[in-house]
């Protein structure tokens, strides 16, 4: 299986890590369920002092958009700066010039909270996190029960045209080859059966009742 090259800062090891949060890496297919069981676990289980971590982006605001709430927005220098700098966990440049992701720092400040850091990322992007923090973090990857219900989901989301979906659904066989990398499989055939998997893989990772 191909290996997805690292975009991980030199530098040594994390931090000491008494008193310090976990992290919580959750990677799927686009489709799959991903973002929703992420929401419910930040929502539904403050027990587990869950801390969502903001991704940086080089493209301008959208909408309503703010900073440091839906992303950081960089402008494309200042993420370059940052790259050269060694200030990301992982980054990629999605086509020129419009980069994504992670600053080690806002995710630093949260884990000295003492927060768990939830990562809801694509599979490079969790791979490599999952390589910089080791045991420190659970990485989760959702899965859907197949790619003929992944191409029914994405119908009926009816957001897309055929053409999208079919590079969609191109795009999610490739990244489940991927899967064996993540410390563990979660099947989305039912939603509400996830969502309970979910919280018992969280449960058992952060020791809480």
């Amino acid at each position: 299986m191909e290996k997805i090259k690292e975009e991980i800062p030199s530098g040594g090891s994390p931090l000491l890590w008494k008193g310090r949060g976990r992290l919580i890496i959750v990677s799927a297919p686009s489709g799959s369920g991903k973002s929703t069981i992420v929401n419910y676990l930040m929502k539904k289980h403050p027990e587990f002092r869950l801390a969502f971590s903001v991704s940086a982006t080089s493209r301008p605001p959208r909408g309503e958009e703010r900073n440091g709430v839906e992303y950081y927005f960089l402008t494309e220098e200042e993420f370059r700066r940052h790259i050269k700098a060694g200030d990301f966990l992982e980054y990629e440049e999605v086509y020129e010039g419009r980069f994504y992701g992670t600053l080690k720092s806002q995710v630093d400040e949260k884990l000295a909270a003492g927060l768990n850091v939830v990562f809801d990322v694509d599979v490079k992007g969790g791979i490599n996190i999952k390589r910089y923090y080791g045991d420190k973090a659970l990485s989760v990857f959702i899965q859907p029960p197949s790619v003929e219900a992944l191409r029914k989901r994405l119908l009926g989301r009816a957001t897309d045209d055929m053409a999208q979906i079919e590079e969609r659904l191109a795009k999610a066989e490739y990244e489940m080859t991927f899967a064996s990398q993540f410390d563990r499989i979660l099947i989305n055939d039912d939603l509400e059966t996830a969502k309970q998997e979910a919280v018992a893989l969280l449960r058992e990772f952060l020791k809480t009742k």
